[in-house]
């Protein structure tokens, strides 16, 4: 396929070898910006001597569907035209049909003089359906547009209303791999357009906050129609492109177009509440409910595109979802119409030297945004905001004169994908956000994540309970190296090793980030030649994972560790003991810690008959099950690992043995019971004995459950092992872990050091607090100033004074230099700031400041030299 640029409409050329129709020429041939050409070797092949030797017998007329508009007509013509220039039948009816394409204007069409041949009409009637998806490429070209003005045309409002984009914007991909691509794609462009805006402001809008899911979900829908479309139009199979296949591309279509219709209708009618100018206003609402669909039309029109579909009456069916994407488009436009005059439509209009006339606005006649004098305030815009701003002035250049009604006119003719000019438009709205230079700022490796100052607030508050909980058993603090030698690092964790990030060959030698904090902390201890040592450490950690939710590649752990002789079972005891205080005083909500004991697995699969060397591999497969069905697990120990059917089913009556810990110990230590007449097991059943009955004293067996499906997958485990798991709302999984490594420190050194630990999985916890603090609607407050020190006017010295005498008194606070009190009292309620000292010109002259309670709502004048005296009696009643 080819276009000829010489001539004024441009020529697209069908037939040739290794041709393809793409839905933008298709697009191009329907709207009559190109015409078609077919390519000499298909008209040879059209036209053997044979067939002009005698006529063929006339059957019957050309079919014309009969409810497709013209432009529709003529894509779903084009279709069909393709596919017969691909089949291998003799006919010149491509040529007819090329003609009649060629001279057809508007709704005229000289192709129902066509005759057909039995063989023809045939054809005809086999290729009939698949040229519905002629309209599907109609769709495909115009919907892809979409896409890309329904974000300038947001953007647009986002400005207008002052709507809360950081909230809306700024996390939407969360770093774990679970956040939806496209819809991570919009909430960058829309950052990209709206990049340095003074306007956007803290009103939190509905429609706004569903900018990225709406408009994500059309990009991703619109792709999948584009990829369908494309592979339809050019399959050889002559018989492929049902109705129901278009009905099966179309709907999801429909349904993303209508929901993006409905949230941008909800964004003009904001647009034009923050209007400030009545006249103008009002003149606009009556244009709009006149000349745009209503919420009520566009229901009824996705309503009747669902019954349509569901009667299988296809023909009308497309043109149905082409009218509803008409509805939409119109919409779109009203809504970047309507955003750019409430920004600077009146005010530009009047900087022109002219004014706006406004038909049937209140009080009639001509309207002026301002009262005469009044200085506007200028408001600088969003850098890819103010780019669509100037390129709606272009486009009004010298029209100021004709009126909002023109304008809109105009504007709608400027955002119709059928005119000429649309094209340069759309190329124009891409380069605005690909060449903007936000676009090309640094992005983050998938798994990992920035954390906001609020996010910053919650887990500098949950490290601070850890801490606190840590050092009430005496545990001291350490740190070591975010990188180890690989040699440290690897045979400790079992099947996860493959999980840790090698670094490059460094003059000799082979390091890798760690993967825990417990392999070195063993290392630690062999390496000092210590016997004793209990120590927390807070530390990152790094997994080559694929991040998915709840899962990343950096996360933090927070790790406490027993190392040496102790009494039997008591660092267990006490490490349990210390998960559940931790969680208990993160007030995360209801939890349960899963229990187990590594000789008691081992002794369960020894009694199975599972050989030793395949116990590590076995016990992999079994903690999975908190995941994965028994009849999954067990097609992976048979199929996979070698296991019998019949050993897989005897692990299965054991791994489903789980209860209160007490009560679960005396049934398993009952007579006749295999696990006694095993030396492991039995020793591991007396060991949870001592362990259950020191947590039963300690009032905190309630929160343990004996549970023989629990199998921690590390290597390195030897006794007792457990893991806490979150029993709210939020699908978090595992959020700590632990258990006894008695071996671990001794394959680093000479001695054994017997040792236990947990490890609390402080992101997972992080997301369960932030979460129940967005249930509750609690806004964490990120600083903890509780003083600002405003200043009316512009004298940093004053500031620098006075601030200085707070901080020298070890009082929290900030200072602010501006003229207008509001923007002091601004920043105060925005940073949630409990005090202010202000001091304003007649404050100076008179040696006082003003202290207001933010709060109460309540001011006091204070003598300027006891000021700091005042502030700590207040901030410390």
């Amino acid at each position: 396929m080819a276009a000829d640029k010489a001539s004024e409409l441009s020529v697209i050329t069908l037939g040739g070898k290794g041709s393809s129709l793409s839905s933008s020429s298709l697009y191009a041939i329907a709207t009559g910006f190109a015409s078609l050409r077919l390519d000499s070797s298909a008209l040879d092949k059209l036209s053997p001597p044979s067939f002009n030797q005698a006529s063929p017998p006339v059957q019957s007329q050309f079919p014309i569907p009969k409810t497709l508009a013209p432009l529709e007509l003529r894509a779903f013509l084009t279709v069909l035209l393709y596919k017969l220039l691909r089949s291998d039948h003799s006919t010149l009816l491509p040529v007819r049909i090329s003609e009649a394409l060629n001279k057809f204007k508007n709704s005229q069409l000289e192709l129902g003089s066509i005759e057909l041949s039995k063989e023809e009409a045939s054809l005809v009637a086999k290729l009939y359906p698949s040229g519905l998806f002629g309209v599907c490429a109609v769709l495909d070209h115009e919907s892809a547009a979409l896409s890309a003005v329904s974000d300038a045309a947001a953007a647009l409002s986002c400005e207008a209303i002052k709507a809360d984009v950081a909230a809306v914007f700024n996390s939407m991909d969360s770093g774990d791999g679970f956040s939806a691509k496209e819809e991570v794609g919009v909430a960058s462009d829309m950052k990209v357009l709206l990049n340095g805006s003074k306007l956007v402001g803290k009103v939190e809008i509905d429609s706004v906050s569903k900018i990225a899911k709406v408009h994500g979900s059309l990009r991703e829908i619109v792709k999948l129609v584009h990829s369908k479309t494309r592979i339809e139009l050019n399959s050889k199979d002559l018989g492929s492109g049902s109705g129901s296949d278009v009905r099966t591309v179309l709907y999801p279509l429909a349904a993303a177009i209508n929901e993006l219709g409905e949230c941008s209708l909800s964004r003009v009618k904001a647009n034009l509440d923050s209007i400030g100018n009545e006249g103008v206003r009002s003149s606009l609402v009556g244009l709009f409910e006149g000349k745009c669909a209503s919420g009520e039309s566009l229901r009824n029109g996705f309503k009747l595109v669902l019954e349509l579909g569901f009667e299988k009456e296809y023909e009308k069916f497309v043109h149905q979802v082409n009218v509803l994407l008409g509805m939409v488009w119109k919409i779109v436009a009203w809504e970047a119409m309507t955003g750019f005059i409430a920004l600077e439509g009146v005010e530009w209009s009047e900087k022109s030297g002219s004014s706006v006339e406004v038909n049937g606005g209140v009080g009639g006649g001509n309207v002026k945004g301002d009262k005469k004098g009044e200085k506007k305030k200028k408001v600088l815009l969003g850098k890819g905001t103010s780019m669509i701003v100037q390129l709606i002035k272009d486009r009004l250049q010298g029209k100021a004169v004709d009126g909002i009604e023109k304008w809109v006119e105009d504007l709608l003719l400027f955002l119709d994908p059928k005119s000429r000019e649309f094209d340069s438009l759309l190329k124009k709205l891409k380069e605005i956000v690909e060449t903007n230079e936000s676009r090309r700022l640094p992005k983050l490796p998938k798994g990992t994540r920035d954390f906001a100052k609020e996010q910053m607030t919650i887990r500098k508050r949950a490290f601070s309970i850890i801490e606190d909980v840590f050092e009430r058993h005496g545990a001291t603090a350490l740190d070591t190296p975010a990188f180890e030698l690989r040699e440290t690092l690897m045979g400790k964790y079992g099947e996860d090793s493959k999980l840790v990030y090698d670094l490059a060959d460094q003059g000799g030698e082979l390091c890798s980030l760690r993967y825990d904090l417990t392999v070195p902390f063993a290392r630690y201890v062999a390496m000092n030649g210590l016997t004793s040592f209990k120590r927390y450490q807070i530390a990152k950690v790094y997994r080559r994972d694929n991040p998915s939710k709840g899962r990343y590649r950096e996360f933090y752990q927070c790790d406490l560790d027993i190392a040496g002789q102790y009494e039997k079972m008591g660092p267990d005891f006490e490490i349990v003991k210390i998960l559940t205080e931790l969680l208990d005083e993160l007030q995360i909500g209801d939890y349960e810690i899963k229990l187990n004991h590594r000789k008691l697995l081992d002794g369960m699969l020894d009694i199975c008959g599972v050989p030793p060397e395949k116990f590590r591999t076995i016990c992999s497969s079994i903690d999975k099950l908190d995941k994965q069905p028994f009849e999954q697990i067990k097609k992976e120990m048979v199929e996979e690992k070698g296991l019998s059917v019949e050993t897989a089913d005897e692990i299965g009556t054991f791994v489903k043995e789980r209860g209160q810990p007490l009560e679960l110990l005396s049934k398993l230590k009952q007579q006749g019971s295999k696990f006694l007449g095993h030396n492991a097991s039995a020793d591991a059943l007396n060991d949870l004995e001592i362990l259950f009955k020191a947590l039963e004293v300690s009032k905190c067996i309630d929160k343990v459950v004996f549970d023989l499906s629990l199998a921690r997958g590390l290597d390195y485990y030897t006794g007792v092992i457990f893991e806490a798991v979150f029993k709210g709302g939020a699908q978090v999984g595992s959020i700590a872990a632990g258990g006894r490594y008695d071996n671990l420190i001794g394959m680093f050194g000479a001695k054994q050091v017997p040792a236990v630990g947990v490890s609390l999985g402080i992101e997972r916890v992080f997301a369960i607090m932030e979460q129940l603090q967005k249930d509750q609607s609690q806004a964490p407050r990120a600083t903890k100033t509780e003083v600002l020190v405003s200043i009316l006017g512009d004298d940093l010295t004053q500031a620098a004074e006075l601030v200085s005498e707070l901080w020298n008194a070890k009082v929290k606070a900030e200072y602010f230099v501006n003229k207008r009190v509001m923007k002091h009292i601004d920043r105060a309620r925005e940073s949630r700031i409990p005090w202010m000292v202000i001091v304003g010109e007649r404050e100076m002259n008179e040696g006082i400041v003003i202290l207001k309670d933010i709060e109460a709502a309540k001011e006091d004048k204070i003598p300027r030299s006891s000021v700091v005296e005042e502030l700590k009696r207040r901030l410390n009643p």
